[in-house]
């Protein structure tokens, strides 16, 4: 019988411990207006760098580390990724980055979501939506982003690293504006 106690408070402790990673991550969350970052991304084994900013909801704009000169913005409609010789205009809701750039979305999935635990540093949380599979994963010290992984319908792997965040700073005025073509 104390073996039976004994495993219980071990279980209970335990998803306390995970309800209360849970519960940081989205007060960590809610308290997020902007986050300035710099990445690295890999899609289908090619690997880009740069900066970017992501304001709540749905707006983004990175600067890639490129000879192009590659930049990718949303205005929270439209996602735009222009090059020196190359532009795309794509809607936002057609993208994974519809769900990661809605924090909202993420507060209500990471609630209803299982976490697991990647190499002791790590929290993961996975989910699927609109044919798009999407991998969070958050610091367990700090709890912030640290990156995302997603395949999308057409079965393109991207793996998105964050690092040196910065949260809640004031932004330059224009800075998710659609660019023009040419």
């Amino acid at each position: 019988m104390k073996k039976f106690y004994f495993l219980l408070l071990i279980i209970l402790f335990n998803s306390e411990v995970q309800a209360s990673e849970k519960d940081k991550i989205i007060e960590n969350l809610k308290n997020i207006k902007n986050i300035i970052f710099n990445f690295e991304q890999n899609i289908n084994n090619e690997i880009e760098k740069g900066v970017c900013t992501i304001q709540y909801p749905k707006k983004i704009f990175c600067k890639y580390n490129s000879a192009n000169q590659k930049i990718l913005v949303s205005d929270g409609k439209l996602l735009a990724i222009k090059t020196l010789s190359s532009y795309y205009l794509y809607s936002l809701n057609q993208t994974p980055l519809e769900f990661i750039l809605d924090k909202e979305f993420l507060i209500k999935r990471i609630n209803n979501a299982d976490q697991r635990i990647v190499d002791d540093k790590y929290i993961n949380f996975s989910f699927t939506e609109n044919q798009n599979e999407i991998n969070l994963f958050f610091d367990n010290k700090n709890f912030n982003l640290i990156g995302w992984q997603t395949k999308d319908m057409y079965q393109n792997l991207s793996i998105t690293f964050l690092n040196s965040i910065v949260k809640n700073q004031k932004l330059k005025k224009g800075i998710f504006q659609i660019p023009e073509r040419g």
